[in-house]
């Protein structure tokens, strides 16, 4: 199928669509920045990575071969370019070993994606694992005199780079000159030689705990070396697609073609895809302001933003009605109508299996075949594509009540490839609780009461009674200040 396609994918680096010529033919390596592991993922990351995951399932689709590699950055992720990373503040924080975190926040996000049917890659490196390849490449770009050792620390020479044929700026369309005079004084900052050189590879101070030793003095790895060795390690000096969220384009993946070039001496990357941020009613998501929301809280209901909790599914549907790059607003009538949408293409999956052909057609399943493949060709046109489905939906539902008719061979074709972008592409799938969630939110919420109720009577046993019935059934209680929520 794929030489059936001319796909067409928005790449940051030129700013237009371009059509996508893999270096090796029906091959792609594909890479996207994964999660730093120091909190629970976030709807912003969600989306980011439900965007990947349909396009990974479209390159399926069309037939490619796809090596899909995303990392997880267990260390490195340094604040604001200081000594301490992330990870490490957390544990601190909560009084926990640093890789106590990491597995915590791991599973945490494996967990949120599984529920929202994502396909996990085929590769899955840590940073924690490849800190060898990140002190080589690092000692190698001192040696191309692109690095210089400060205080115990590395940092890539931005300037350097730039003066010797370098492009630092070239996928954020930023002015070096301007870079250097605007950028504000953080910690760290004395031992530079230009303000906009980042860490390689940083020192430890005495009481850091994540850290491995090197040419240079124990230590930890910067945190944008880490997708540079981890993506070309799996999928070459040169390869395909490299993903991740708009936030992202700068520094992170500005450092990562300058550390490419540097050590390799070429663009590590063909095509550059950025998806867009979320806004909750209309605002920017900020912890600062409280007006933000996790996954879990979305789905439980557990929340001051909407009436009601929604399933997975339809929250998945939900994202996929905008285009990867646009911005996508949460809000409750936007879901309520979403949950609707997506009951109708499910109850046409079904109507769909049941329906009767007749000598001819008079839908044409051809043209409407074509239109959702053109949809999807074009950078992944998601809203287009479900629009065409639900145009699907009206032709099914006029063959059902015989004020349309439809050949055989047609109803095979609208059969598989109606399914197909529905289940193969979008990643939907039909829930089993769909239409009952309020019911079986009833029951447990019963249950709870009950619960608490034994607990009140020191009923130890039926208390643990009901909390491991429902843990066998998936759904596990969680016990906090506020009282007992719940989660599948």
């Amino acid at each position: 199928m794929v030489k059936e396609h001319q796909l067409k994918l928005h790449n940051s680096l030129s700013g237009n669509k371009e059509t996508f010529v893999p270096i090796n033919q029906e091959y792609v390596g594909m890479y996207v920045c994964g999660p730093t592991v120091y909190s629970n993922v976030h709807l912003g990351n969600v989306r980011t990575f439900m965007s990947f995951d349909m396009i990974y399932r479209y390159l399926r689709h069309l037939g490619y071969k796809v090596r899909y590699v995303r990392n997880i950055t267990d260390v490195g992720h340094l604040l604001d370019d200081s000594d301490e990373d992330k990870i490490s503040k957390k544990a601190r924080l909560e009084q926990l070993e640093p890789m106590e975190i990491v597995q915590k926040y791991t599973v945490d996000f494996h967990e949120v994606l599984r529920k929202f049917n994502n396909i996990p890659p085929n590769v899955e490196p840590t940073a924690t694992g490849h800190i060898v390849e990140q002190i080589e490449i690092t000692q190698e770009l001192i040696e191309k005199g692109l690095a210089y050792v400060s205080n115990g620390s590395v940092y890539f020479d931005v300037k350097k780079y730039n003066d010797q044929g370098g492009d630092y700026g070239v996928l954020s369309n930023r002015n070096i000159d301007e870079l250097f005079a605007n950028t504000r004084v953080l910690d760290g900052q004395d031992e530079k030689r230009n303000p906009q050189d980042f860490a390689l590879w940083k020192q430890a101070l005495p009481e850091h705990i994540m850290r491995w030793p090197s040419p240079w003095g124990d230590g930890f790895p910067g945190w944008h070396l880490e997708c540079t060795v981890m993506s070309t390690k799996y999928l070459g000096e040169q390869f395909d697609i490299h993903g991740g969220g708009m936030d992202l384009k700068f520094p992170h993946h500005e450092c990562e073609i300058a550390q490419a070039k540097g050590a390799y001496g070429h663009s590590p990357v063909t095509y550059w895809l950025h998806a867009n941020m979320l806004t909750l009613n209309g605002q920017k998501m900020s912890k600062s302001t409280g007006n933000t929301i996790l996954p879990e809280e979305l789905m439980t209901g557990n929340n001051e933003f909407f009436d009601k909790g929604f399933s997975p599914m339809v929250i998945r549907f939900f994202m996929m009605q905008a285009h990867y790059r646009s911005m996508l607003d949460f809000s409750n009538d936007a879901l309520l109508a979403s949950e609707k949408g997506y009951s109708r293409l499910m109850e046409a999956v079904k109507t769909l299996e049941n329906l009767q052909p007749s000598g001819s057609s008079s839908v044409d399943i051809k043209q409407w075949v074509a239109k959702c493949y053109a949809a999807m060709d074009d950078d992944f046109n998601t809203p287009i594509l479900i629009a065409h489905l639900f145009d699907a939906v009206k032709m099914i539902n006029s063959i059902k009540d015989q004020t349309e008719t439809i050949h055989p061979d047609d109803l095979i074709r609208l059969n598989d490839v109606f399914k197909a972008m529905i289940v193969e592409v979008l990643g939907l799938k039909e829930e089993q609780m769909a239409g009952n969630e309020d019911k079986l939110d009833g029951v447990v919420k019963m249950l709870i009461e009950m619960r608490k109720q034994a607990r009140v009577d020191k009923d130890w046993a039926l208390s643990d009674q009901i909390r491991d019935q429902l843990a066998a059934l998936g759904i596990v209680l969680n016990d906090g200040k506020e009282g007992t929520t719940y989660t599948f």
